[in-house]
């Protein structure tokens, strides 16, 4: 078995479900690979694990900055190799767990990033150019051309490093597992899911850091939070806001399909979810092999 295990999927799939399970039985530690999770204050909206959750086994990247702070892939890329060193050094394996894919592929290739990322504004080219620009990158972008922010966007994003390019090579030895299923059992847990974090408090979490004046980097990207400050500004409803962070969700976990299928060699698992033990069961049999 490989001291390099990374699981990724969709928002939603069960991924940290997984990883609790599997470093149980490999003697392992977890460091997350959600961009969002890397933030404080950030707890329910990014199904952020709870302490007791965690259930004893020691997890790296979570909480490690203010929502007032910014953090960039290479900060990422940085501060994942340090842990990876770190943990390898005790003689433990290493479980990597997220959706955030350029995150993952910035720690584990050969990409050479600068620190203070690229910031172009590509005033000289028309949207179709932009477009076609990102077409060239990713032929099954999900950015309509009349988005000129996201094109522009994950443009500078590729400036800053290149890190959608296939040319990279690994510098670790790794194997990246996918949890997978139907595309209509994901939007229903999806949809699920958010009316699950609305019950545990989330229009409440996101009242209080609207209500300190915060309008950072990562509050307005993160889905669930962005949309609830048009809410908190009169500009949609509560209904509207709960359904723009399911259709959201739905539309972020397409992306990561088509991310994960295009930058990894992967092994795809379908989810059990009548019996979540047969999925563990399939990882651990996998890997071992």
């Amino acid at each position: 078995m490989k001291n390099i295990i990374v699981i990724t999927g969709p928002t939603g799939v069960g991924k940290t479900k997984l990883s609790i399970e599997l470093a149980r039985k490999i003697d392992a530690e977890i460091i997350n690979a959600d961009s969002m999770q890397i933030y404080r204050q950030l707890n329910i909206g990014t199904a952020k694990i709870k302490e007791e959750e965690k259930e004893g086994i020691i997890h790296h990247l979570i909480d490690i900055k203010d929502i007032n702070e910014d953090y960039s892939i290479y900060d990422y890329q940085k501060d994942c190799r340090n842990e990876i060193a770190e943990i390898t050094k005790r003689g433990k394996k290493v479980i990597i767990v997220g959706g955030s894919g350029l995150y993952i592929r910035a720690a584990l290739y050969d990409y050479n990033l600068e620190e203070e990322p690229c910031k172009k504004e590509y005033n000289d080219k028309s949207n179709a150019e932009l477009y076609n620009m990102v077409k060239e990158i990713d032929k099954d972008t999900t950015i309509h051309i009349n988005n000129r922010r996201r094109l522009i966007r994950f443009l500078n994003r590729i400036e800053s490093g290149n890190i959608s390019s296939k040319k990279a090579s690994p510098i670790y030895d790794f194997t990246i597992i996918g949890l997978t299923t139907k595309r209509d059992c994901l939007y229903e847990l999806i949809n699920r899911r958010v009316d699950l974090m609305f019950d545990n408090g989330l229009l409440n979490e996101v009242r209080s850091i609207y209500e300190q004046g915060i309008r950072s980097k990562a509050v307005n990207t993160a889905i669930g939070y962005k949309e609830l400050y048009e809410y908190f500004d009169k500009k949609i409803t509560l209904e509207e806001a709960i359904s723009e962070i399911k259709k959201n969700s739905r539309h972020y976990a397409k992306r990561q399909y088509t991310f994960f299928n295009h930058q990894f060699d992967i092994t795809w698992f379908n989810v059990d979810y009548n019996n979540f033990e047969n999925t563990i069961c399939d990882v651990y049999e996998y890997l071992e092999r």
